[in-house]
């Protein structure tokens, strides 16, 4: 693992200055990420502590400050964190944001305790077991703490539908239980593709499922940029659909992204 992680720092520290303004110009991206916003509004409570992991370079945490609540970002790329540093600075959000760098495997390191746990756009995927992260959680939540987490599942209809043409490694890519070969700024890693109970059996008894959502599940993925330039009305009433349905099975877990929140009962709860 140790491996794995120096080649996901190597990748997301070279992806880090255009990270931003990637997004910008990418109107799927825009769109999840309002829409794991919205998720994540509704469980959130006036005052609450957030832990990020997985922060980036603080598109997420920026927003939340801005809502009032205070964020400790984190993350294992130094060059992400020193955009988030950037960005902090540019806002002035020095009251409401920390950051640190540090592996979401290493979370035990943290000594203060949060109400809430948030992880965007599959930085958990990077990871082939999530219970070490889990168990690491569970130390930093305080009782009655909400953790969201947005993962990439092994069923996307979208890329399952490249088989009819004739892309069938491509299709079927996600379902390889070992992990496939990633690849971000000509750095290779692998990814790990998690079910929602697979998710749910990493944190036990002691969480209790609040929410699941799913995330381009009728809507097209993030790899089909120019989707919506090409077609805007349909890919507007894509999204609309998707919106509508995301709550429901399958459309809760067969899609480009899940986003569940669970609660945090206690050690002795079931």
């Amino acid at each position: 693992m140790e491996r794995q992680f120096e080649s996901v720092k190597k990748a997301f520290s070279r992806q880090a200055l255009q990270y931003d303004s990637y997004e910008e110009d990418h109107s799927i991206l825009k769109w999840m990420r309002e829409q794991v916003h919205l998720h994540a509004m509704t469980y959130l409570k006036p005052g609450d502590n957030i832990l990020e992991i997985n922060a980036g370079t603080g598109i997420d945490a920026a927003y939340f400050a801005k809502k009032g609540y205070r964020v400790h970002a984190t993350d294992l790329s130094e060059e992400m964190i020193k955009q988030l540093e950037k960005k902090v600075a540019l806002l002035k959000l020095h009251d409401q944001i920390t950051a640190q760098q540090i592996s979401y495997t290493k979370l035990d390191r943290i000594k203060n305790q949060f109400d809430y746990v948030f992880s965007n756009f599959g930085g958990l995927n990077c990871i082939p077991d999530l219970n070490p992260v889990a168990k690491n959680i569970s130390k930093l939540l305080k009782p009655e703490g909400r953790v969201t987490l947005v993962i990439m599942p092994p069923v996307c209809p979208w890329e399952l539908a490249l088989v009819f043409r004739g892309y069938f490694k491509s299709a079927v890519r996600r379902l390889h239980r070992n992990g496939v070969l990633a690849h971000i700024e000509g750095v290779h890693f692998k990814s790990y593709y998690f079910t929602p109970k697979q998710v749910l059996d990493a944190f036990g008894r002691s969480f209790k499922k609040t929410a699941l959502q799913g995330l381009g599940s009728v809507s097209p993925p993030p790899y089909m940029k120019n989707f919506p330039k090409r077609y805007p009305r349909m890919y507007k009433f894509l999204t609309l659909v998707d919106a509508q349905l995301s709550h429901f099975p399958p459309f809760n877990s067969w899609a480009d992204h899940f986003i569940l929140t669970m609660q945090y009962l206690s050690k002795d709860k079931t």
